[in-house]
């Protein structure tokens, strides 16, 4: 059933400008409540319209105090948003009884008047589902306290299981408002939605550009889950497999990774994963500062950068010599003489490498 929340209409003396002002905001949600049982994972969805003139800057979900669902710690582990286009799905995976309550869509433009939130929005009931077996007929039954016109599903193994199974009895009056899913196993390990996923790197050690670096995903869960892998900043899966590879890896790969473990009974997140790609330094720049003519007397710096990991120690040649080694990369003349006069170029280095800069001409003019 579609859900739409419409603001509070205007004052009877309101201007029809700010009435129309008002029916150009909504929220539509996908259904008013949803009844789900513990430990399993539901979607919240919703679309959304605002007036022209204005862009979208965020787009969460929320209790009545309006904070972003991401940013709070019972969830933001066991939550994933999928939004464009006007739309926004709420993934929450693990379900507990706390969870039973309201969820809201709020959205913000960058216009100071362009805060909107879909009230009231989308109840959640988590209700226990219950497994009773009888050792001799072998009879399982699933109940639930959410209510309605319901439907479900047996499975044995990952497998539908047929009308026909004699070890099965199926009870319209004890089916749940969502789909009853239970895996049922009369002989091996009981099922199980992911643990945590735990994640590891290969090599343990340090990383250094262009090696061959592995990141593994595992978690314990009956049925085996599937994997995906992410990257902080990034919404597209690096890789839905339990290995993400990274080949050759290079100073951008760096960053914070993690991945999530999913089958039909939940989906957990694992905690981050730091990836710091160390590298040598890379070609330094020279500057002079100032760029225009450099008369005698006057003051001159001379700086010296370049990319690298761990930062860099520099050290600053006058003619091919030895000339200091400032910390920064920065040598400075007070006042600057013709003595000064001369090419000058600088190294850059760190334990994985070391690397000159090219020369630049220092022409002194006496005053």
């Amino acid at each position: 059933h579609q859900y739409t929340v419409t603001p509070p209409l205007p004052l009877p003396n309101a201007s029809n400008v700010l009435m129309s002002f008002y029916a150009n905001w909504g929220v539509t949600y996908a259904a008013a409540k949803i009844c789900a049982s513990n430990g399993s994972t539901v979607e919240m969805k919703c679309t959304y319209t605002y007036p022209a003139g204005y862009t979208v800057t965020e787009e969460f979900w929320c209790f009545e105090n309006n904070e972003n669902l991401i940013v709070n710690s019972d969830y933001k582990d066991r939550i994933q948003y999928n939004c464009a286009e006007k739309r926004c799905t709420m993934k929450m995976a693990d379900l507990r009884w706390t969870d039973s309550r309201e969820y809201r869509f709020r959205f913000i433009t960058h216009k100071s008047d362009g805060k909107y939130t879909g009230i009231p929005g989308i109840t959640l009931s988590v209700t226990k589902i219950k497994v009773n077996e009888s050792c001799t007929k072998a009879e399982l039954k699933c109940k639930s306290s959410c209510t309605g016109d319901v439907s479900y599903v047996w499975l044995k193994n990952g497998e539908k299981v047929t009308e026909e199974n004699p070890h099965i009895t199926r009870q319209e009056d004890y089916c749940s408002a969502s789909l009853c899913k239970w895996w049922i196993f009369l002989r091996g390990a009981s099922p199980n939605a992911p643990k945590l996923p735990s994640v590891t790197v290969s090599p343990s050690g340090e990383i250094v550009e262009n090696i061959s670096v592995i990141l593994i995903c595992s978690s314990d869960a009956n049925p085996a889950a599937n994997y995906t892998w992410y990257k902080e900043g990034g919404q597209t899966p690096l890789s839905i497999t339990k290995q993400l590879s990274l080949p050759a890896i290079r100073p951008s790969d760096s960053g914070v990774y993690n991945c999530t473990a999913e089958n039909e009974l939940g989906i957990r997140k694992s905690k981050h994963l730091h990836i710091n790609v160390k590298y040598a330094p890379k070609l330094p720049s020279v500057s002079v500062s100032p760029s225009a003519e450099i008369v005698e007397g006057s003051s001159v710096t001379l700086t010296c950068s370049s990319d690298a990991n761990p930062a860099a120690n520099y050290t600053w040649y006058k003619e091919g010599l030895f000339l200091t080694w400032p910390p920064e990369g920065v040598h400075h003349f007070t006042s600057i003489s013709s003595e000064n006069r001369g090419n000058y170029s600088c190294k850059s280095e760190n334990q994985y490498g070391q690397i000159n800069s090219s020369r630049v001409f220092i022409n002194v003019q006496c005053k």
